[in-house]
């Protein structure tokens, strides 16, 4: 079972069924959609199975609220080996630019890394994904390769940058991302 974390201003709690009705906002938004590895939803019954299928051990996955309110968005840490998860995160577009992505995707690091023990934490982004770049590079991960033609998505065959990051330097980070 996911803990519940907890921000200045978010709460982190295991993904539900539930979510699906505010999160559909997300999965059916063309443009949001764009860089991920499958196409905007279509109606709620396909977010349903999306979030349901997303709400299993192999994909520990938190929902992202504003206090205990709706989800906004959810941050994920899949496992790949031991001591390596790869994240990833949605935010509705409603909630973008408020440094809520930001903040939810620090905690999830600091739980990685303090709580989980993990030494890797890595991301893998479109590298037309502006947004979601400058995000993972202020969290200190560093652009470590290019996967080309690695996803073929909606939108077509896509290339892919994998940004790292350690544990051994998330201390250093964590303190100039919270001053």
């Amino acid at each position: 079972m996911l803990p519940i974390l907890h921000t200045k201003r978010l709460e982190l709690r295991p993904l539900r069924a539930s979510d699906a009705e505010s999160l559909h906002d997300a999965f059916s938004d063309e443009k949001l959609m764009a860089y991920w590895s499958s196409e905007p939803h279509k109606d709620l019954v396909e977010t349903e199975r999306y979030i349901t299928g997303n709400m299993t051990a192999k994909y520990p996955t938190w929902a992202i609220a504003i206090g205990e309110g709706p989800a906004i968005g959810w941050v994920v840490l899949i496992p790949h080996r031991d001591g390596v998860r790869e994240i990833g995160y949605i935010l509705r577009r409603d909630a973008w630019g408020k440094g809520y992505a930001s903040e939810a995707v620090t905690r999830i690091i600091d739980y990685g890394f303090r709580e989980l023990g993990l030494r890797r934490i890595f991301a893998d982004v479109d590298p037309d994904n502006a947004a979601s770049i400058v995000l993972l590079e202020k969290l200190g991960f560093v652009r470590e390769g290019l996967l080309r033609a690695e996803w073929e998505t909606h939108i077509g065959v896509r290339d892919s940058y994998i940004y790292g990051l350690l544990a051994a330097d998330w201390q250093h980070v964590r303190v100039s991302v919270q001053a």
